[in-house]
């Protein structure tokens, strides 16, 4: 069984030497531009091993040097990967912990000692999973009175100095570029201490932790402590922090992003995966730093670059734009500007379809879908119960008007994304409607009473019942079908997979198994498809995405060899964080101003997902507002190169088979 397969999208279009050259000359030329040590895996999973092996011969090193082994911990969700290797090699007999010093990178701070702690988390994933002894185990004093948290901070130091230093810092580049809790504004002075936590990292705490009540204010070396040790290592996973290490990497050294001032540090390694490598210069614009291989992906992204620098129009473009901007090699290979110009001009034409099913008895030769069958059995698989109208709302529509047999299923029961507050809204109504009704018995009061027993005793961190859950997941199925019907959907297409990984019952969710693809399979292959849309939000901060995509093409991928898998084409779609950049898009789907309307007004169906949704993330827009948005530039960046100017598009990348 294959997993991780949704990572292959950006790989198609990335030829390995712009990330992992073995040519040290090349290395050199790439990396120009790069002011840290940057080393870029495929996958998180390589990256995290590849780490793993870095930790051990640092430790190895300085055992052998002083007898022991001094690090500071981060704890945060990219981290863990790291640790689960490190348990692995310590199991392997590989590697002992016996002389390491754990000191605790930060921590949240309650002056009444009920705070949330990053030391739970260390803990679980490492700390008791190894042999390190107790007594080397230093964390920060989270709940001392308010007037000693400065003694306690100069103490906390002392004890690092005391212990002959920090061999290795291990930590991860926030969404702004923090490190541990050293937000925006931190110097390269600054010392360890209490910081108040920004609304985001406030937000963060409570998915990580699963707490209502995030704590205010941290504990937190600071950069000056991180800066002086020995060796730094820090990590960014995903598409999403790829703008900040960008500038952390390549951009000027300022306290307005503190990641940046590991460029004065001489023994910095940065690990990056894939897509949060894709700001670079030597994976987004690769000609800029060095002689690229031209396919047509990376010649469309160049040709669209130059127009945003020369704010023209493609058909605009001329010979002497090519060469002010490093891009005479293609006039080089295609004789001219102009040429090169009609070429990418005419593939983004081609893109353009208002037949996202294929358009019957048209000549579908420069159509990003085929003509034939008609109509055509359609799936659409949605990670949560509102991923499709967000995604693709306009598209499912047209779809559905265009007589297509168009099915829904949602993978996920999407409970968890359920208030509290939007629940009880339907228990205190059926507590005073059901006795106008008759239904007033003693049963349905007893169940009642359960609940708003359990929420009034309800903690921090604890999980809900099951009949909350089952209730929470009825809201979503019920908000689902309501925007399914709105959009034609027929009611028997409507599927709710609800796949084991997701019902943990708790924000942290359980790995791809066997049962989540088969139950995917099963609905695959009765259904025997047309076409397939997915999910292929690699930017998703809580990685469902991912895992709902990956079980869907792990099932194309067994199947990829039956005649009618042949006759399918599968759709990747973006969710509500990021769209696909245009030298990735092969269908873009104009909308109205009218259907976009209607795209709203389906999302606002999910009325749980709306003020009170937990998992908005760092962004304060609602789901139809990022939707509505991103859609309106996809239609915009259209319109800027010269093509026709629709009100909004949305997007999709064709997903190829991996063949044998």
């Amino acid at each position: 069984m294959r997993t991780n397969l949704s990572s292959k999208i950006k790989l198609d279009s990335i030829p390995s030497r712009y990330y992992a050259p073995e040519d040290e000359i090349e290395l050199a030329a790439l990396t120009r531009e790069e002011k840290i040590d940057t080393r870029i895996y495929e996958t998180s999973a390589e990256g995290a091993e590849g780490i793993a092996e870095h930790v051990v011969h640092a430790m190895e090193r300085a055992e052998a040097k002083r007898g022991k082994f001094v690090m500071a911990l981060g704890a945060g969700n990219s981290v863990s990967g790291v640790y689960a290797e490190l348990v692995k090699l310590h199991q392997a007999g590989k590697v002992s912990f016996k002389n390491t010093v754990v000191f605790n990178l930060c921590d949240f701070y309650s002056e009444d000692g009920e705070s949330t702690s990053t030391m739970t988390l260390l803990k679980e994933n490492f700390l008791d999973l190894v042999d390190i002894l107790p007594e080397n185990i230093h964390t920060f004093n989270t709940s001392c009175p308010r007037q000693q948290v400065g003694a306690m901070c100069r103490d906390y130091e002392a004890r690092i100095e005391n212990a002959g230093g920090l061999d290795l810092c291990l930590c991860q580049i926030g969404a702004h570029g923090a490190l541990g809790l050293n937000e925006p504004g931190s110097t390269a002075s600054s010392v360890c201490r209490l910081v108040l936590l920004s609304a985001e990292q406030r937000q963060n705490v409570s998915n990580t932790y699963k707490v209502n009540n995030a704590p205010t204010t941290g504990l937190t070396l600071g950069m000056s402590d991180i800066l002086a040790s020995r060796r730094i290592i820090a990590m960014a996973w995903g598409e999403n922090r790829s703008a900040i290490v960008a500038k952390a990497v390549e951009g000027e050294v300022t306290a307005s992003v503190p990641a940046s001032l590991l460029q004065t540090h001489s023994r910095t390694t940065l690990v990056l995966d894939i897509n949060a490598a894709e700001g670079l210069t030597r994976i987004s614009h690769p000609w800029l730093v060095t002689n690229c291989e031209w396919n047509d992906k990376l010649i469309r992204r160049a040709i669209v670059w130059l127009c945003e620098q020369t704010g023209k129009p493609i058909l605009k473009l001329t010979n002497q734009d090519y060469n002010d901007h490093g891009l005479g090699e293609l006039l080089a290979i295609y004789g001219s500007g102009y040429n090169v110009n009609i070429k990418v001009f005419n593939e983004l034409q081609h893109t353009i379809t208002g037949w996202p099913g294929g358009k019957p008895n048209a000549d579908d030769t420069y159509r990003p879908e085929r003509a034939t069958p008609y109509p055509k059995r359609v799936i659409v698989f949605s990670p949560h119960p509102d991923d499709d109208v967000i995604s693709m709302g306009g598209t499912l529509k047209r779809l559905v008007d265009q007589g297509h047999d168009v099915h829904v299923a949602y993978e996920t029961s999407g409970n968890i994304a359920v208030g509290d507050e939007d629940m009880m809204r339907y228990i205190m109504l059926n507590d005073y409607i059901a006795p106008l009704f008759g239904f007033d018995n003693e049963n349905f009061k007893q169940k009642s009473k359960e609940i708003h027993d359990f929420l009034a005793n309800k903690h921090a961190g604890d999980m809900d019942s099951d009949d909350i859950r089952t209730i929470k997941t009825m809201i979503r199925q019920a908000e689902a079908r309501t925007a399914c019907k709105w959009v034609g959907v027929k009611p028997e297409n409507v599927h709710f997979l609800r796949l084991p990984f997701y019902e943990t019952g708790a924000i942290k969710k359980g790995d791809l198994t066997e049962k989540d693809i088969e139950i995917v399979r099963k609905l695959i292959t009765d259904i025997k498809p047309h076409q397939i849309f997915v999910a292929g939000d690699l930017a998703d901060p809580h990685g469902t995405h991912r895992v709902c995509t990956d079980a869907v093409l792990a099932v194309v991928d067994e199947c990829k060899d039956e005649e009618w898998m042949k006759d399918c084409r599968i759709w990747m779609y973006r969710g509500a964080w990021a769209e696909w950049e245009i030298d990735h898009i092969e269908m873009a789907v104009p909308i109205s101003p009218e259907e976009l309307r209607f795209k709203r007004n389906s999302i606002l169906k999910h009325q749980s997902q709306m003020e009170n949704a937990p998992f908005l993330g760092d962004d304060d827009r609602l789901f139809w507002q990022r939707a509505e948005e991103r859609n309106r530039a996809t239609a915009a960046l259209y319109s800027s190169l010269g093509l026709a100017d629709y009100e909004a598009m949305e997007a999709f990348v064709q997903y190829h088979p991996i063949p044998d």
